[in-house]
């Protein structure tokens, strides 16, 4: 191994079960506080994978995520959010995990150590060379993970590896290597903390700043979200309001004719 697993290193803080409640919580969070920084470092990265999937998404591209354990969770949680969102079909953001959709609440034994696996995965889904996949491993060295994005590269798509270990299998693998140094956990090698939280930082960034990139959002309002509650409902009809200084009647009346915030404004405003 010509890297230091930086996941594994022994904690900054010890004899945790000696200390108070309150200032175990202090001593969290002080680590916490260093995981947007960690970030803030990579955004190079993040941008190339960004503006990538963008160019591809406009030709019908998808996104794929790909992961095990908590890694795969993060992935699946952005994925199965964008449709509500963003009003996009669920088929153009997925979130694949080892061991199936009963990974998500279970721990599924050694599923992350079959290199094969990831690629079938991903093949059930008609996968083409304009889609871009996203292997998301703390450790970077998940060979499910690493499988599939090594056969992806093979098969000319786009790759990109989230990792919390710089220089990691996972980041020489993928063509764009997010690498988020966070440094030692709090709890030595429990990489659902710090490391699990750059990764849900670094997802919020890649699918956001898509989502804006390919106009799915106006201004700063969320304008093709599903209208699925009522407070989803109350939220896009005071876009509505907002967009068009109508009252919230008027507003609403329109929202519920044309079944979206933009569509909405757009009927008024041509």
């Amino acid at each position: 191994m010509d890297y230091i697993k930086i996941t594994e290193t022994p904690s900054n803080h010890d004899n945790l079960e000696q200390l108070e409640t309150a200032t175990l919580l202090q001593k969290i969070n002080e680590e916490d506080k260093k995981v947007a920084d960690a970030v803030a470092l990579v955004i190079p990265q993040i941008t190339t994978l960004v503006d990538g999937l963008a160019q591809r998404f406009e030709t019908g591209g998808r996104l794929f995520y790909i992961g095990a354990g908590t890694s795969g969770r993060l992935g699946v949680l952005d994925a199965s959010e964008i449709p509500p969102t963003y009003g996009m079909p669920r088929e153009r953001v997925v979130g694949v995990i080892a061991g199936g959709d009963v990974a998500i609440r279970n721990s599924v034994e050694h599923a992350e150590d079959d290199g094969e696996q990831a690629w079938k995965d991903l093949m059930a889904h008609n996968i083409t060379a304009n889609d871009v996949v996203v292997g998301i491993a703390a450790s970077g060295t998940t060979p499910y993970v690493i499988g599939g994005v090594n056969k992806a590269k093979e098969n000319g798509l786009l790759t990109a590896g989230v990792t919390n270990n710089p220089g990691s299998p996972l980041a020489k693998a993928a063509d764009i290597a997010i690498a988020v140094n966070v440094g030692p956990e709090f709890v030595t090698g429990s990489t659902r903390m710090k490391s699990g939280t750059s990764q849900k930082l670094v997802l919020n960034m890649i699918s956001t700043a898509l989502m804006i990139k390919i106009g799915r959002v106006k201004g700063n309002k969320m304008v093709h979200m599903q209208l699925s509650n009522v407070k989803l409902v109350d939220r896009g009809v005071r876009y509505v309001m907002e967009g068009l200084g109508i009252s919230y009647d008027e507003a609403e009346q329109l929202l519920e004719k044309h079944g979206s915030v933009k569509a909405a404004i757009d009927a008024v405003k041509k």
